[in-house]
């Protein structure tokens, strides 16, 4: 696909897309938990902003409200409640310390190109201007991955979780133009009741350990024994 030779509405879509997944990237460098926190409310606005790009583009007019579940959901409710959190903890300045940075960065790197090599055969296959979005999609979800399996801290690795999320309601989006409406307001609820679950798992965290590093979870089965 020749990008320069696509409409200026399809390459501002393609453009923001690749914002969306510098953002995973920056989400998966970032050592500081708020700042991680504030990362993850803009990949939430930016992802607002595809998909009210392919609701134009498109002519489907229910990822308008995809999009403004997302904002909310994303950019503004979850980021509020972990800030909220973080702030009661005085975990401000709490920085989630990443070992060997570099060869994590370049380990997201190869997972980009892994990814784009399995979506090309099904970008072939499509002409819509939102298949090479499923590559990105893809390159999200495995990236939140990673950053889940290289965290110790309890707020890092729920972010991880919500951007890996992130990435398959791209996924959606870009695949299939969105899902159907009772589904996607279903997931809206169960992202929301996950964020409160994880805000009380938190708290017994920090109550136990003073810190919410989930490493010292190791030790109760230790003391069991």
């Amino acid at each position: 696909m020749n990008i320069m030779s696509l409409p200026l509405s399809e390459q501002a879509i393609l453009l923001f897309a690749g914002m969306v997944l510098f953002t995973s990237f920056s989400l998966l460098a970032q050592p500081r938990i708020v700042a991680a926190i504030r990362m993850f409310a803009w990949q939430g606005v930016l992802l607002s902003i595809v998909t009210v790009m392919v609701a134009v583009d498109t002519g489907l007019h229910h990822l308008y409200i995809s999009a403004l579940l997302t904002l909310l959901m994303k950019a503004i409710f979850i980021p509020w409640l972990l800030h909220r959190l973080v702030h009661k903890m005085e975990f401000q300045r709490e920085q989630d310390i990443l070992h060997h940075p570099v060869l994590v960065l370049l380990a997201g790197g190869v997972l980009v190109i892994f990814c784009y090599s399995i979506a090309l055969p099904i970008e072939r296959l499509g002409n819509s201007v939102t298949q090479p979005i499923i590559a990105l999609s893809m390159a999200m979800v495995m990236l939140a991955m990673l950053m889940l399996i290289t965290r110790h801290k309890a707020v890092s690795q729920v972010i991880a979780f919500m951007a890996m999320e992130n990435g398959l309601f791209f996924a959606a989006v870009s695949a299939t133009h969105g899902m159907p409406m009772v589904v996607e307001l279903g997931i809206a609820f169960d992202v929301f009741v996950a964020a409160i679950i994880f805000g009380v798992f938190f708290f017994h965290i920090k109550d136990s350990f003073d810190s919410l590093d989930v490493d010292h979870l190791s030790s109760l089965s230790e003391s069991d024994q």
